[in-house]
């Protein structure tokens, strides 16, 4: 295969997917400053470089509590059906002008009921807002709703029965978010129960700030598909190859990481470790406002700061389409026009090569 320069335009250029974005964390600073003055909503500010530094996280973020800090202003001005929809509708946008082609939101409803808004209604909001996008840019979209690990596991059941009544509707799976520490996935089981006898697709955040054990409760109590995040797997050798084996992927978010500061540094990430050993990685922005990212900046991270060739980008972005929550065919068919679409971009990619040459 001929070398190719990966130049932040070119990774740009590719098919790609973002399997694991929060909504709350990918809203426009523009569109908050917005929305709070069409509601008469009050903000800390509404400076938008004063606003930036007080949402976006930047290489001195310190910890999760650090880096969770802006959510709350967020969300702020997603209290009503018309921000839940412009934000969504504004998120596909985004992910859209850097041809991500397939894009999996998840937020969870009930931190959007402080004026009265229904779980139903915020629910269908969100999709309206995403389907709307879908028209607009060609992008394809799913909804993964969220239990909350340090509320009541009674919410998650209450959230697990909202995302099967939206099952087929917009909702594609369901996940369980929030602090890890001390709040264990199987206290949530319940929910995920129900969540697995309707058939619906699980993901689960594990690993990030809590250990190995996260993980193993999260594929063993509770049955999930995919694991959000999965860093620190790399401290259990026996559960590496469990999930090896059976082929369960890893949503990883590197920028989000390092905030968060489930790893020291970039170069310490464990991702090209579970590349070379054969996991199923798939590279995911998490929050693209909050992380100041995209998954074309994350490609990026990968190739400059961990060595990622072109053939291996191309295997984790194929990974990314392996392992959405779509039918068996549908994914046949976005993996077959994603190869197609690499032959066309390393072709183009050849004859400017040879016209230069000749120009030489």
């Amino acid at each position: 295969m001929m070398k190719i320069k990966m130049t932040k335009a070119f990774i740009q250029k590719l098919p790609k997917t973002d399997l694991h974005v929060h909504l709350d964390g990918s809203v426009r600073i523009e569109t908050i400053i917005d929305l709070a003055k069409i509601n008469n909503i009050k903000l800390p500010t509404i400076d938008p470089v004063e606003l930036r530094n007080l949402i976006v996280c930047t290489d001195k973020t310190e910890s999760l509590e650090d880096y969770l800090r802006g959510f709350h202003i967020v969300n702020l001005v997603l209290q009503d059906k018309e921000g839940l929809r412009r934000a969504a509708y504004e998120l596909a946008e985004d992910a859209a002008k850097e041809n991500v082609r397939y894009m999996e939101v998840r937020y969870s409803p009930i931190l959007h009921t402080d004026k009265g808004l229904k779980l139903t209604e915020i629910s269908q909001a969100v999709i309206d807002g995403l389907k709307h996008g879908e028209r607009d840019f060609g992008i394809k979209t799913g909804v993964i709703i969220c239990g909350i690990r340090n509320m009541d596991p009674t919410t998650s059941l209450k959230l697990a029965e909202l995302a099967i009544a939206f099952k087929n509707k917009g909702v594609i799976g369901f996940d369980l978010a929030g602090g890890e520490y001390n709040h264990p996935a199987k206290d949530h089981k319940e929910a995920f129960d129900l969540a697995l006898k309707n058939n619906l697709n699980i993901t689960i955040h594990a690993g990030e700030a809590y250990g190995p054990e996260s993980i193993h409760q999260a594929l063993h109590y509770c049955g999930t598909h995919r694991i959000g995040h999965g860093t620190r797997l790399v401290e259990d050798g026996d559960l590496l190859n469990y999930v090896n084996d059976h082929r369960i992927p890893l949503e990883i978010c590197i920028k989000s990481n390092f905030h968060t500061k489930a790893v020291a540094d970039i170069r310490s990430h464990p991702i090209d470790f579970y590349i070379d050993y054969g996991l199923r990685v798939t590279i995911n922005t998490d929050n693209r406002t909050i992380s100041d990212t995209t998954v074309t900046d994350e490609y990026l991270l990968a190739i400059n700061e961990l060595g990622l060739d072109y053939p291996t980008v191309k295997y984790v972005i194929l990974n990314g389409f392996k392992s959405a929550f779509i039918p068996y065919k549908e994914r046949v068919r976005l993996i077959n026009q994603t190869l197609k679409e690499f032959d066309e971009i390393e072709e183009a990619e050849l004859k400017t090569k040879i016209k230069v040459k000749e120009n030489l």
